[in-house]
Protein backbone atom coordinates (compact mmCIF):
# COMPACT_ATOMS: atom_id res chain seq x y z
CA UNK A 1 0.00 0.00 0.00
CA UNK A 2 2.98 2.23 0.72
CA UNK A 3 5.33 1.86 -1.88
CA UNK A 4 8.70 2.06 -1.12
CA UNK A 5 8.38 4.49 1.70
CA UNK A 6 10.53 3.52 5.01
CA UNK A 7 8.08 1.88 6.92
CA UNK A 8 6.29 2.79 10.10
CA UNK A 9 8.77 3.59 13.21
CA UNK A 10 9.30 -0.30 14.81
CA UNK A 11 6.60 -1.46 17.76
CA UNK A 12 10.05 -2.17 19.84
CA UNK A 13 10.45 1.73 21.04
CA UNK A 14 8.11 2.49 24.30
CA UNK A 15 5.77 4.45 22.61
CA UNK A 16 4.29 1.84 20.60
CA UNK A 17 4.60 -1.25 22.48
CA UNK A 18 1.28 -1.74 22.68
CA UNK A 19 0.84 -2.08 19.44
CA UNK A 20 2.85 -4.82 19.65
CA UNK A 21 1.12 -7.91 16.83
CA UNK A 22 2.18 -10.51 19.61
CA UNK A 23 -0.10 -8.83 22.44
CA UNK A 24 -2.94 -6.73 20.01
CA UNK A 25 -4.00 -7.65 16.49
CA UNK A 26 -3.33 -5.31 13.54
CA UNK A 27 -5.17 -2.26 13.20
CA UNK A 28 -7.35 -0.81 10.18
CA UNK A 29 -5.15 2.07 9.29
CA UNK A 30 -1.93 0.65 10.31
CA UNK A 31 1.18 1.68 7.87
CA UNK A 32 -0.46 5.16 6.84
CA UNK A 33 1.60 7.96 7.97
CA UNK A 34 -0.36 11.33 8.55
CA UNK A 35 1.96 14.30 8.40
CA UNK A 36 -0.52 16.46 11.13
CA UNK A 37 -0.90 20.02 11.14
CA UNK A 38 -4.37 20.05 12.29
CA UNK A 39 -5.58 21.51 16.15
CA UNK A 40 -8.25 22.43 17.73
CA UNK A 41 -11.16 19.99 17.30
CA UNK A 42 -12.05 20.23 13.13
CA UNK A 43 -8.95 18.87 12.29
CA UNK A 44 -7.45 17.28 15.52
CA UNK A 45 -10.91 15.00 15.67
CA UNK A 46 -10.57 13.86 12.25
CA UNK A 47 -6.80 12.83 12.65
CA UNK A 48 -7.60 11.32 16.26
CA UNK A 49 -9.64 8.66 14.91
CA UNK A 50 -7.70 7.86 12.13
CA UNK A 51 -4.70 7.04 15.17
CA UNK A 52 -6.79 5.23 17.16
CA UNK A 53 -7.39 3.06 13.67
CA UNK A 54 -3.85 2.57 13.67
CA UNK A 55 -2.42 5.59 11.61
CA UNK A 56 0.85 6.94 12.46
CA UNK A 57 -0.41 10.67 12.98
CA UNK A 58 3.26 12.99 13.57
CA UNK A 59 1.35 16.51 15.12
CA UNK A 60 3.42 19.20 14.09
CA UNK A 61 3.07 22.41 15.95
CA UNK A 62 5.13 25.86 16.05
CA UNK A 63 8.42 26.12 19.01
CA UNK A 64 8.31 29.71 18.76
CA UNK A 65 4.48 30.18 19.93
CA UNK A 66 5.23 26.92 22.23
CA UNK A 67 2.24 25.01 20.50
CA UNK A 68 -0.42 28.32 21.36
CA UNK A 69 -1.50 28.29 18.20
CA UNK A 70 -3.82 25.62 19.11
CA UNK A 71 -5.69 27.21 22.12
CA UNK A 72 -6.38 23.90 23.88
CA UNK A 73 -3.07 24.10 24.87
CA UNK A 74 -3.01 24.38 28.43
CA UNK A 75 -6.79 25.19 29.03
CA UNK A 76 -9.60 23.47 31.38
CA UNK A 77 -10.60 21.56 32.02
CA UNK A 78 -7.67 19.99 33.96
CA UNK A 79 -7.01 16.43 36.04
CA UNK A 80 -5.61 18.45 39.13
CA UNK A 81 -3.86 21.98 40.31
CA UNK A 82 -1.60 21.43 37.51
CA UNK A 83 -1.35 24.16 34.94
CA UNK A 84 0.35 24.84 31.68
CA UNK A 85 0.93 24.26 27.91
CA UNK A 86 0.93 20.38 28.99
CA UNK A 87 -2.25 19.76 31.00
CA UNK A 88 -5.01 20.81 28.57
CA UNK A 89 -7.36 18.21 29.10
CA UNK A 90 -9.28 19.01 25.59
CA UNK A 91 -5.86 18.74 23.93
CA UNK A 92 -5.29 15.52 25.36
CA UNK A 93 -8.64 14.42 24.41
CA UNK A 94 -8.24 15.08 20.97
CA UNK A 95 -4.63 13.89 20.19
CA UNK A 96 -3.91 10.65 21.48
CA UNK A 97 -2.35 8.42 19.95
CA UNK A 98 -0.45 10.91 18.11
CA UNK A 99 3.65 11.86 17.72
CA UNK A 100 3.98 14.98 18.43
CA UNK A 101 6.77 17.08 17.05
CA UNK A 102 8.07 20.98 17.03
CA UNK A 103 8.99 22.76 13.24
CA UNK A 104 9.94 26.32 13.26
CA UNK A 105 8.69 26.89 9.50
CA UNK A 106 10.33 30.61 9.61
CA UNK A 107 13.70 29.10 9.13
CA UNK A 108 15.15 27.26 5.86
CA UNK A 109 15.95 24.38 7.50
CA UNK A 110 12.59 23.93 9.57
CA UNK A 111 11.05 23.65 6.00
CA UNK A 112 13.65 21.22 4.82
CA UNK A 113 13.10 19.12 7.51
CA UNK A 114 9.39 19.18 6.44
CA UNK A 115 10.15 18.52 3.11
CA UNK A 116 11.58 15.36 4.13
CA UNK A 117 8.34 14.51 6.41
CA UNK A 118 6.43 14.99 3.70
CA UNK A 119 8.39 12.69 1.28
CA UNK A 120 7.74 9.81 3.82
CA UNK A 121 4.10 10.81 4.85
CA UNK A 122 1.02 9.15 2.78
CA UNK A 123 -1.07 12.69 3.80
CA UNK A 124 -0.62 15.99 4.87
CA UNK A 125 -4.03 17.72 6.77
CA UNK A 126 -4.45 21.29 8.22
CA UNK A 127 -7.41 23.08 9.43
CA UNK A 128 -5.59 26.68 9.53
CA UNK A 129 -6.93 29.64 8.12
CA UNK A 130 -7.32 29.74 3.71
CA UNK A 131 -3.48 30.04 2.23
CA UNK A 132 -1.48 29.60 5.46
CA UNK A 133 0.55 26.58 4.18
CA UNK A 134 0.41 28.34 0.82
CA UNK A 135 2.21 31.06 2.10
CA UNK A 136 4.56 29.12 4.22
CA UNK A 137 5.85 27.72 0.57
CA UNK A 138 3.77 24.49 0.95
CA UNK A 139 0.43 24.57 -1.30
CA UNK A 140 -0.61 21.81 -2.99
CA UNK A 141 1.64 22.44 -6.08
CA UNK A 142 4.50 22.67 -4.35
CA UNK A 143 3.72 19.53 -1.43
CA UNK A 144 2.76 17.36 -5.29
CA UNK A 145 6.52 18.13 -5.77
CA UNK A 146 7.84 16.34 -3.06
CA UNK A 147 5.38 13.57 -2.58
CA UNK A 148 3.49 13.00 -6.59
CA UNK A 149 1.13 10.70 -5.09
CA UNK A 150 0.15 12.93 -1.62
CA UNK A 151 -3.17 13.21 -0.53
CA UNK A 152 -3.50 16.91 0.93
CA UNK A 153 -6.51 17.84 2.77
CA UNK A 154 -7.47 21.09 3.97
CA UNK A 155 -10.33 22.09 6.13
CA UNK A 156 -11.06 25.95 6.69
CA UNK A 157 -13.74 27.72 7.64
CA UNK A 158 -15.05 28.24 4.21
CA UNK A 159 -12.77 25.69 1.96
CA UNK A 160 -10.33 28.02 -0.40
CA UNK A 161 -13.16 29.30 -3.08
CA UNK A 162 -15.71 31.75 -3.16
CA UNK A 163 -16.52 35.29 -1.71
CA UNK A 164 -16.11 34.06 1.76
CA UNK A 165 -12.67 31.94 1.48
CA UNK A 166 -10.33 34.85 3.27
CA UNK A 167 -13.14 34.95 6.70
CA UNK A 168 -11.78 33.43 9.20
CA UNK A 169 -13.95 31.15 11.88
CA UNK A 170 -14.45 30.23 15.29
CA UNK A 171 -17.71 27.83 17.07
CA UNK A 172 -20.07 30.91 17.26
CA UNK A 173 -19.33 32.60 14.56
CA UNK A 174 -19.73 29.26 12.61
CA UNK A 175 -22.99 28.17 14.05
CA UNK A 176 -24.44 31.27 13.12
CA UNK A 177 -23.15 31.66 9.68
CA UNK A 178 -24.83 27.94 9.00
CA UNK A 179 -27.71 28.64 10.53
CA UNK A 180 -27.08 26.53 13.41
CA UNK A 181 -28.03 29.19 15.94
CA UNK A 182 -30.86 30.26 14.38
CA UNK A 183 -32.49 26.68 14.52
CA UNK A 184 -31.96 26.38 18.12
CA UNK A 185 -32.77 29.37 19.94
CA UNK A 186 -36.82 28.75 21.35
CA UNK A 187 -39.44 30.85 20.20
CA UNK A 188 -40.17 34.46 21.34
CA UNK A 189 -36.34 34.16 22.39
CA UNK A 190 -32.52 35.34 20.86
CA UNK A 191 -31.13 32.35 19.19
CA UNK A 192 -29.38 30.11 21.29
CA UNK A 193 -26.76 28.50 19.82
CA UNK A 194 -26.15 24.68 19.99
CA UNK A 195 -24.11 24.92 23.50
CA UNK A 196 -21.10 23.23 21.46
CA UNK A 197 -19.07 23.27 18.37
CA UNK A 198 -21.34 20.31 16.78
CA UNK A 199 -20.26 21.78 13.85
CA UNK A 200 -16.43 20.91 14.93
CA UNK A 201 -17.23 17.17 15.33
CA UNK A 202 -19.52 17.35 12.20
CA UNK A 203 -16.34 19.16 9.95
CA UNK A 204 -14.04 16.81 12.08
CA UNK A 205 -15.86 13.45 10.92
CA UNK A 206 -16.07 14.65 7.06
CA UNK A 207 -12.57 15.31 7.22
CA UNK A 208 -11.83 11.52 8.21
CA UNK A 209 -13.87 10.20 5.61
CA UNK A 210 -11.88 12.54 2.93
CA UNK A 211 -8.63 11.06 4.03
CA UNK A 212 -9.77 8.01 3.94
CA UNK A 213 -11.65 8.10 0.32
CA UNK A 214 -8.14 10.04 -0.99
CA UNK A 215 -5.97 7.18 0.58
CA UNK A 216 -8.26 4.79 -1.55
CA UNK A 217 -8.40 6.10 -5.01
CA UNK A 218 -4.49 6.82 -4.24
CA UNK A 219 -4.01 3.09 -3.79
CA UNK A 220 -6.49 2.12 -6.76
CA UNK A 221 -4.52 4.97 -8.80
CA UNK A 222 -1.17 5.87 -8.27
CA UNK A 223 -2.69 9.60 -7.83
CA UNK A 224 -2.67 11.85 -5.07
CA UNK A 225 -4.82 14.97 -4.93
CA UNK A 226 -6.16 18.46 -3.12
CA UNK A 227 -9.08 17.96 -1.00
CA UNK A 228 -11.01 21.25 -0.02
CA UNK A 229 -13.63 21.57 2.40
CA UNK A 230 -15.73 23.92 4.60
CA UNK A 231 -16.16 23.24 7.93
CA UNK A 232 -19.20 26.14 8.11
CA UNK A 233 -20.80 24.34 5.28
CA UNK A 234 -20.37 20.93 7.04
CA UNK A 235 -22.21 22.60 9.85
CA UNK A 236 -25.02 23.50 8.03
CA UNK A 237 -25.76 19.81 6.85
CA UNK A 238 -26.75 19.45 10.37
CA UNK A 239 -29.67 21.59 9.39
CA UNK A 240 -30.76 18.69 7.44
CA UNK A 241 -34.09 18.81 5.06
CA UNK A 242 -35.49 21.78 7.22
CA UNK A 243 -33.77 24.39 4.75
CA UNK A 244 -35.01 22.51 1.87
CA UNK A 245 -38.56 22.61 4.29
CA UNK A 246 -38.28 26.37 3.96
CA UNK A 247 -37.10 26.99 0.02
CA UNK A 248 -40.07 23.85 -1.09
CA UNK A 249 -42.87 24.46 1.37
CA UNK A 250 -41.87 28.47 2.99
CA UNK A 251 -42.13 26.89 6.27
CA UNK A 252 -39.78 28.47 8.70
CA UNK A 253 -36.87 27.05 10.53
CA UNK A 254 -38.40 27.93 13.95
CA UNK A 255 -41.95 27.53 14.47
CA UNK A 256 -43.59 30.83 15.97
CA UNK A 257 -45.31 30.48 19.12
CA UNK A 258 -44.06 26.81 20.14
CA UNK A 259 -43.02 26.78 23.68
CA UNK A 260 -41.02 23.76 23.45
CA UNK A 261 -38.39 23.39 21.21
CA UNK A 262 -37.63 19.42 22.25
CA UNK A 263 -41.62 18.83 20.29
CA UNK A 264 -41.70 16.82 16.95
CA UNK A 265 -43.08 17.66 14.12
CA UNK A 266 -41.33 16.04 11.49
CA UNK A 267 -42.35 12.84 11.84
CA UNK A 268 -45.18 13.74 14.61
CA UNK A 269 -45.35 12.90 17.41
CA UNK A 270 -47.18 13.71 20.66
CA UNK A 271 -46.05 14.09 23.46
CA UNK A 272 -42.29 14.30 22.51
CA UNK A 273 -40.15 16.56 24.48
CA UNK A 274 -38.40 16.14 28.43
CA UNK A 275 -40.19 16.60 31.50
CA UNK A 276 -39.45 17.28 34.67
CA UNK A 277 -38.91 14.70 37.93
CA UNK A 278 -38.38 14.74 41.22
CA UNK A 279 -35.47 16.16 42.72
CA UNK A 280 -33.64 19.48 41.69
CA UNK A 281 -33.00 19.42 37.86
CA UNK A 282 -34.03 15.96 37.18
CA UNK A 283 -35.22 15.27 33.95
CA UNK A 284 -36.95 12.34 31.36
CA UNK A 285 -37.18 12.52 28.23
CA UNK A 286 -40.19 10.35 26.40
CA UNK A 287 -41.73 10.57 22.84
CA UNK A 288 -44.62 8.79 22.15
CA UNK A 289 -44.09 7.15 18.06
CA UNK A 290 -48.29 6.84 17.27
CA UNK A 291 -51.43 6.16 18.95
CA UNK A 292 -49.96 2.27 20.28
CA UNK A 293 -46.72 4.23 22.15
CA UNK A 294 -49.78 6.85 23.58
CA UNK A 295 -52.09 3.87 24.65
CA UNK A 296 -49.01 2.27 26.92
CA UNK A 297 -48.10 5.39 28.13
CA UNK A 298 -51.49 6.19 29.49
CA UNK A 299 -51.90 3.06 31.17
CA UNK A 300 -49.02 3.22 32.59
CA UNK A 301 -49.73 6.59 33.95
CA UNK A 302 -52.97 4.89 36.07
CA UNK A 303 -54.44 8.78 35.98
CA UNK A 304 -58.23 9.21 35.21
CA UNK A 305 -57.46 12.47 32.93
CA UNK A 306 -55.22 9.98 30.84
CA UNK A 307 -58.19 8.01 29.73
CA UNK A 308 -60.00 10.84 28.23
CA UNK A 309 -61.01 9.81 24.54
CA UNK A 310 -59.32 13.08 23.09
CA UNK A 311 -55.97 12.18 23.24
CA UNK A 312 -56.01 8.25 22.00
CA UNK A 313 -55.60 10.12 18.39
CA UNK A 314 -52.71 12.06 16.86
CA UNK A 315 -54.66 14.83 16.22
CA UNK A 316 -56.42 15.30 19.33
CA UNK A 317 -53.27 15.27 20.98
CA UNK A 318 -51.87 17.84 18.95
CA UNK A 319 -54.56 20.01 18.93
CA UNK A 320 -53.76 20.37 23.01
CA UNK A 321 -50.16 19.82 23.37
CA UNK A 322 -49.84 22.32 25.71
CA UNK A 323 -52.32 20.88 28.03
CA UNK A 324 -51.27 17.59 27.74
CA UNK A 325 -47.61 18.95 28.51
CA UNK A 326 -48.94 20.43 31.92
CA UNK A 327 -50.95 17.33 32.58
CA UNK A 328 -47.50 15.20 31.88
CA UNK A 329 -45.29 17.47 33.75
CA UNK A 330 -47.58 17.21 36.98
CA UNK A 331 -47.63 13.49 36.49
CA UNK A 332 -43.61 13.14 36.14
CA UNK A 333 -42.80 16.04 38.76
CA UNK A 334 -43.32 13.81 41.88
CA UNK A 335 -41.36 10.49 40.20
CA UNK A 336 -38.13 9.30 40.28
CA UNK A 337 -36.59 9.36 36.35
CA UNK A 338 -35.07 6.42 36.39
CA UNK A 339 -37.31 3.98 37.88
CA UNK A 340 -40.27 5.92 35.42
CA UNK A 341 -38.30 5.53 32.84
CA UNK A 342 -37.75 1.81 33.17
CA UNK A 343 -41.30 1.61 33.81
CA UNK A 344 -42.16 3.09 30.94
CA UNK A 345 -39.47 1.13 28.75
CA UNK A 346 -41.02 -2.03 30.18
CA UNK A 347 -44.74 -1.00 28.95
CA UNK A 348 -43.05 -0.20 25.22
CA UNK A 349 -42.57 3.58 25.56
CA UNK A 350 -39.62 5.03 24.48
CA UNK A 351 -38.14 6.56 27.25
CA UNK A 352 -35.02 8.06 29.58
CA UNK A 353 -33.81 9.79 31.85
CA UNK A 354 -31.58 12.77 31.28
CA UNK A 355 -28.40 11.68 32.94
CA UNK A 356 -25.35 13.62 33.95
CA UNK A 357 -21.97 13.36 32.84
CA UNK A 358 -21.16 11.26 36.13
CA UNK A 359 -23.96 9.38 35.76
CA UNK A 360 -23.35 8.33 32.23
CA UNK A 361 -19.29 7.83 32.61
CA UNK A 362 -19.65 6.15 36.06
CA UNK A 363 -22.76 4.57 36.59
CA UNK A 364 -24.11 3.53 33.32
CA UNK A 365 -23.40 0.08 33.00
CA UNK A 366 -22.98 0.60 29.01
CA UNK A 367 -19.89 2.46 29.70
CA UNK A 368 -17.63 -0.24 30.70
CA UNK A 369 -19.68 -2.80 28.46
CA UNK A 370 -18.74 -0.60 25.50
CA UNK A 371 -15.52 0.34 26.55
CA UNK A 372 -16.38 4.57 25.53
CA UNK A 373 -13.95 6.18 27.80
CA UNK A 374 -10.35 5.02 27.79
CA UNK A 375 -7.66 5.70 30.15
CA UNK A 376 -4.77 6.87 28.20
CA UNK A 377 -1.40 7.40 29.55
CA UNK A 378 -0.05 11.19 29.30
CA UNK A 379 3.61 11.50 29.76
CA UNK A 380 2.64 14.99 32.53
CA UNK A 381 -0.59 14.02 33.62
CA UNK A 382 -0.21 10.45 34.11
CA UNK A 383 -3.52 8.21 33.84
CA UNK A 384 -6.64 9.92 32.20
CA UNK A 385 -9.86 8.81 30.93
CA UNK A 386 -10.64 10.37 26.86
CA UNK A 387 -13.36 9.94 24.70
CA UNK A 388 -13.10 6.36 22.70
CA UNK A 389 -14.48 5.59 19.39
CA UNK A 390 -18.59 4.41 18.90
CA UNK A 391 -17.76 1.98 16.59
CA UNK A 392 -16.13 -1.53 17.45
CA UNK A 393 -14.22 -3.82 14.38
CA UNK A 394 -14.09 -7.57 15.12
CA UNK A 395 -10.76 -8.40 13.56
CA UNK A 396 -8.90 -4.67 13.67
CA UNK A 397 -10.45 -2.86 16.37
CA UNK A 398 -9.11 0.90 17.60
CA UNK A 399 -6.71 1.33 20.61
CA UNK A 400 -6.24 4.35 22.75
CA UNK A 401 -3.36 3.95 25.18
CA UNK A 402 -0.83 6.86 24.68
CA UNK A 403 -2.18 10.40 25.72
CA UNK A 404 -1.21 13.43 23.27
CA UNK A 405 2.08 14.36 23.11
CA UNK A 406 3.76 16.86 25.19
CA UNK A 407 5.29 19.66 22.81
CA UNK A 408 8.34 18.16 20.86
CA UNK A 409 7.96 14.73 23.20
CA UNK A 410 8.80 12.87 19.44
CA UNK A 411 11.47 15.24 18.15
CA UNK A 412 14.09 13.03 18.41
CA UNK A 413 12.01 9.85 17.24
CA UNK A 414 10.56 11.15 14.43
CA UNK A 415 13.53 13.69 13.06
CA UNK A 416 16.36 11.07 14.35
CA UNK A 417 14.90 7.40 13.98
CA UNK A 418 12.40 8.04 11.25
CA UNK A 419 14.33 10.67 9.08
CA UNK A 420 18.04 9.54 9.96
CA UNK A 421 19.23 13.00 11.17
CA UNK A 422 22.52 12.17 13.83
CA UNK A 423 21.86 13.43 17.14
CA UNK A 424 24.56 16.38 16.75
CA UNK A 425 22.16 17.39 14.17
CA UNK A 426 19.64 17.54 16.19
CA UNK A 427 21.28 19.36 19.04
CA UNK A 428 21.75 22.05 16.41
CA UNK A 429 18.49 22.52 15.54
CA UNK A 430 17.77 22.45 18.62
CA UNK A 431 20.29 25.38 19.38
CA UNK A 432 19.46 27.36 16.36
CA UNK A 433 15.19 27.08 17.49
CA UNK A 434 14.49 24.89 13.97
CA UNK A 435 12.98 22.55 16.06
Amino acid sequence: MNGGRPAALPVAVDFRTHTDPVTNPPRALGGIRICDFSGQLAGAGATRFLAAMGAEVIRVEDPVTQGYWDVLRGVPPFVDERRGREFGGAFNNHNVEKLGVTLNLRTEAGKELLRELVAVSDVVTENFATGVLARLGFAYGELREIKPDIVYVSNSGFGHAGPYRAFKTWGPLAQACCGLAFSTGLAGQVPAGIGYSYMDHHGGNFMAIAILAGLLHRDRTGEGQWIDMSCTDAGALLNGPALLDYTVNGRPLRRPGSPDSNRSRFPLMVPHGIYPSRGEDNWIAIACRDDHDWASLAVATAEDWAAAPRWYTAAGRLGAEDELDRLLVDWTSSQDRFELAAALREAGVPATAVQRPEERIEADPGTSEWGLWPTVTHREMGQVRVDGLPVHFSKTDWVMARGAPCLGEHNDLVFGQLLGHSSDELAAFGADGVI
